[in-house]
């Protein structure tokens, strides 16, 4: 089992994880969100049944953070990752556009000549990119990522981040789509265009509360598989806290676009030093005591954080797939524009 997957996790506006441990030595709990019972649709409700029972009971709150996100983020789209977003993700083809007449320098091999022979001169074929893509949105909303001891939750972050890409997808003419997984496949939009749907989008990740707590990397990689008939941009977004991925992630690179979105807390890399600690997994609710006083076990659990994350590294390297590492103690604009760039720089090597 990860060692990211215990953690004192705190809420924001409490104390730090040390100051905490210390005044609540007997009764840490597993970081969980803190909201009032209404806020959220009602749980327990899968694939489309969920749409309407979110549709039914999206409270004003929701609505509001909704329109905040898109605001806030309005501006970065427009100006910012439009272009990025164009340059990387390129049309599946060419299509055809128009006819026109020859001139100096065309390329002879685009003549088309049925027009030629008919008109007399030379007339030569146009195509544009076909630029409509599908563009999936995988985010993770197991237990681990109702977590975050700075700023926001991993959720949160992972919820405006989506909805950059979403917003940027739609912006260029693309679809959309999205799905949302804990140790099962909880609820799926569509791929389908248009402002409307990406408010829909923002709206559920907010107002979604999901069933399960654990997660399975697996099973929605095995979904995406199955149910992407066409070529698609796939972004997994999560903190990889799962295991024997390597397989499917293979079979779904093979045909798919895939980019995988880690989103990780800095309190995750290392064991704060609080004493005696209980410390509960937030997938599982399994109870566990450590020493954190003990630089032996500290050093151990950086040790293996370290080793996880080298070994997620390596395996979305041997599967060329890019990495985009985000951290809820700083912003995902740079990650996301280092990884636009670093695509573009690719692409021209080729």
């Amino acid at each position: 089992m990860s060692p990211r997957r215990f953690s004192i996790g705190r809420r924001r506006g409490s104390p730090n994880p040390a100051a905490r441990a210390t005044a609540e030595a007997e009764s840490i709990r597993a970081p969980v969100r803190a909201s009032s019972p209404d806020r959220f649709a009602s749980p327990g409700v899968a694939h489309g049944a969920a749409g309407e029972a979110i549709r039914k009971g999206v409270p004003p709150e929701i609505l509001r953070q909704v329109k905040l996100i898109e605001l806030r983020t309005r501006g970065l789209v427009n100006s910012v990752f439009t272009g990025e977003y164009r340059s990387v993700f390129k049309g599946q083809g060419m299509e055809f556009s128009e006819v026109r007449e020859y001139q100096a320098g065309d390329e002879v091999r685009t003549i088309d000549w049925n027009v030629t022979a008919r008109m007399g001169k030379p007339f030569v074929k146009r195509y544009v990119e076909e630029r409509e893509l599908t563009v999936m949105l995988a985010v993770d909303l197991s237990g681990s990522e109702r977590f975050g001891t700075v700023d926001r939750f991993k959720s949160e972050l992972a919820t405006e981040l989506a909805a950059v890409l979403a917003m940027s997808a739609v912006r260029n003419n693309d679809r959309v789509g999205v799905v949302l997984f804990t140790d099962r496949i909880e609820y799926v939009v569509p791929p389908r265009k248009g402002r409307k749907h990406v408010l829909r989008i923002m709206r559920d990740l907010l107002s979604f509360e999901p069933v399960g707590r654990g997660t399975d990397l697996v099973g929605v990689i095995d979904h995406l598989a199955r149910t992407l008939k066409q070529k698609a941009i796939v972004f997994l977004i999560s903190d990889f806290v799962a295991e024997n991925i390597e397989h499917p992630l293979k079979i779904l690179a093979q045909r798919h676009d895939v980019v995988a979105v880690t989103v990780e807390d800095p309190s995750e890399r290392e064991l704060p030093n609080v004493g005696l600690a209980r410390f509960v997994d937030p997938e599982t609710g399994q109870h566990i005591e450590i020493d954190t006083s003990s630089p032996i076990v500290r050093s151990e659990y950086g040790r293996r954080v370290t080793t996880e994350r080298d070994e997620r590294r390596h395996l979305l390297r041997r599967l060329a797939i890019d990495e985009v590492p985000v951290r809820t103690d700083g912003n995902y604009i740079e990650p996301l524009l280092r990884f636009f760039r670093s695509r573009e720089t690719q692409a021209r090597r080729r």
